[in-house]
């Protein structure tokens, strides 16, 4: 199987790169997010709890309504001018937008343009981190092999969790001991500066390039000068099918219904308990802070072993044990929920939903490879994208309304398809990996 040490230094300094871009661009991602329930009073006016429910919605819902388009434009770039690009762009834009919130004024200041303005940037970050962390993932992909690739990719996402987890830090240094959160956002500013400049460091990943090579070849083979042959590689042609291969509707459904899941995770452990913390047992901004730091903190280190266990046991196989342990907590929420008498439960609850959690890792290079290269960034950007704006959509204004209509029990009718949806795109990708095999050996056998 090889052993860690087997990557060459450069690949180990792409990755490194890589992991310390995405950490900063989720940093500041995420610092909003977790500082919501303080600078929404700042930016937002005041309004009755069910109204400033619908508004917390919208401000959360805004960082991913048009990622679609962001995926849309980023995979252009990244499936014509290249991956570094890409990565390149997509933190300096989280660095703008991160100089706009730390001096925009508040709603007490100008009014309701305060809460167009931080919208509008809420936007251009979730434009900016759609680009980056499939940029990401999908550079890893090119570079590395099995089975170094399966935790070398998850890496990538745990980067995120960790600027995540470092957003909540800051959060709860600003809320709790009087750290001022403007100087926060332009520290996010800063490191996204960083971190634009460290990736000029990059290469271009050699599938990307090979196949810019072929598509060039092949242009000087039908007798085009050189000029067509390089203005053809920036955009290639559809009747060039030599290596290019159509990507199946069930690949791309597969891969959707997989995506669809975190959405829900994140939503429930970290945006659906605050309303349950302020209103039962009485917390805090402060206090809900406090809690979702020491929750992110904990789970982070424990969902280490889902990639390291990658390297040793085969990526989907791991995905079907947890989708089927999650459909299990999933179905019994609604009970778990009404038996809970403290915090305490409340906590036990959201680690185990985010350990639990719907996500593609550690088999997130597994379904990537199975696109082909030439739409490879656009396409899985853009399933990606569009799971994130609607399944942040559908759940965070789903269960305001399904709560209020069926209590607790109302979840149920997002939980429980979200997790069958998961566990069958994990099915499929399992068949489709068996039947890939079995092509292989027979050619084999036929040479």
């Amino acid at each position: 199987m090889g052993s860690p040490s087997s990557l060459a230094r450069s690949q180990k300094e792409a990755i490194g790169l890589l992991q310390i871009g995405t950490f900063l661009e989720y940093f500041d991602l995420m610092l909003y997010v977790h500082m919501a329930v303080l600078l929404n009073e700042l930016f937002f006016p005041k309004t009755d709890p069910h109204t400033a429910s619908l508004i917390t919605a919208l401000a959360f819902c805004s960082t991913f309504i048009l990622r679609p388009f962001g995926a849309l434009l980023f995979g252009y770039i990244g499936d014509t001018i290249g991956r570094k690009t890409t990565v390149i762009i997509t933190t300096t834009m989280m660095a703008i937008s991160c100089m706009i919130m730390a001096s925009l004024p508040t709603y007490a200041q100008i009014g309701i343009s305060a809460a167009y303005i931080v919208t509008i940037c809420r936007m251009i970050q979730g434009l900016s981190s759609m680009g980056e962390i499939m940029g990401a993932e999908i550079y890893v992909t090119e570079i590395t092999k099995p089975p170094h690739q399966y935790p070398a990719v998850s890496f990538i996402a745990v980067a995120s969790a960790f600027g995540s987890l470092a957003a909540l830090g800051v959060a709860a240094l600003t809320t709790r001991y009087g750290f001022n959160w403007r100087t926060a956002f332009w520290i996010g500013a800063c490191i996204a500066v960083i971190g634009s400049v460290a990736r000029t460091r990059l290469r271009e990943t050699p599938e990307f390039l090979d196949l810019k090579e072929k598509i060039k070849k092949s242009r000087l083979k039908q007798g085009d000068n050189v000029h067509e042959a390089s203005r053809f590689y920036q955009k290639p042609h559809q009747h060039e099918s030599d290596w290019k291969k159509k990507i199946p509707f069930s690949t791309s459904l597969y891969y959707f219904l997989i995506h669809c899941g975190w959405p829900l995770t994140f939503y429930l452990a970290y945006m659906y308990f605050n309303p349950v913390l302020k209103g039962k047992f009485g917390y805090s901004s402060e206090d809900i802070i406090m809690h979702n730091f020491w929750l992110a903190f904990l789970t982070i280190f424990i969902n280490l072993a889902w990639p390291i266990m990658s390297y040793y046991i085969y990526p989907l196989k791991l995905l079907k044990v947890r989708g089927f342990m999650a459909l299990v907590l999933m179905a019994l929420l609604p009970f778990l929920l009404t038996a809970s008498s403290s915090t305490t439960h409340i906590f036990l609850l959201q680690f185990l939903i985010l350990t639990l959690h719907l996500g593609d890792v550690p088999a997130n290079a597994i379904f990537i490879k199975r696109f082909p290269v030439y739409k490879r960034f656009t396409a899985t950007t853009f399933l990606y994208a569009l799971t994130r704006a609607m399944m942040y959509v559908i759940v965070s204004f789903g269960v305001v309304y399904l709560t209020e209509w069926f209590g607790y029990a109302g979840i149920l009718l997002l939980t429980v398809p979200s997790c069958i949806g998961f566990l069958a795109g994990v099915y499929y990708f399992e068949k489709l990996d068996r039947h890939i095999e079995a092509q292989t050996f027979t050619m084999a056998k036929a040479a």
